[in-house]
């Protein structure tokens, strides 16, 4: 896996300050997306142990409320399988820290067992996630004013009540 950015003070993307993760690969190609540099799969840096390190380093301090992962595409299956390792470390070494992910994948159509982006990792990661970011980002239906999100078609899902209920539950309206 490769990513493009590592913010390691982000009060963008997600509740609090956090630590950032832009991972490469992307197969979602949103009109207007703003970062369409992250679409090739080969975009920044290799993603090694070295980068693992450095991201659980940045999270072991008191003012980082958590970890937000961006794309690229998180949930492209490649994505996946590294992420889930990071996100396991993460919730054992900081459980009280929150974890934000964004994804252009709609969490009921995409995400679960038989669709189209669900693989052998993807429940486990989907457990280690707070709140879910997901939709597509689509450029007629922009909208500035949203919080965390770019297009009035995209959710803020709290993951730990969707798992509760088993239908998604928004975080934010």
């Amino acid at each position: 896996m490769y990513y493009g950015n590592i913010k390691d003070l982000d009060i963008a993307d997600g509740e609090g300050v956090r630590v950032t993760l832009f991972v490469s690969g992307c197969t979602n190609c949103c009109k207007g997306c703003f970062q369409p540099q992250t679409w090739d799969f080969c975009y920044g840096q290799e993603y090694t142990e070295e980068t693992e390190a450095k991201l659980l380093s940045l999270l072991d301090r008191p003012m980082i409320d958590g970890l937000t992962l961006l794309g690229g595409e998180p949930f492209e299956p490649q994505n996946q399988r590294v992420l889930v390792g990071l996100l396991r470390k993460v919730k054992e070494r900081f459980p009280d820290k929150t974890v934000w992910s964004y994804t252009g994948f709609v969490y009921e159509k995409d995400l679960q067992e038989g669709q189209r982006r669900h693989c052998e990792v993807t429940d486990e990661m989907l457990s280690y996630i707070d709140i879910l970011v997901d939709g597509p980002f689509v450029e007629e239906k922009k909208n500035l004013s949203l919080a965390f999100r770019g297009s009035e078609n995209q959710r803020v899902l709290d993951l730990r009540k969707t798992r509760e209920t088993g239908v998604p539950v928004k975080y934010l309206d």
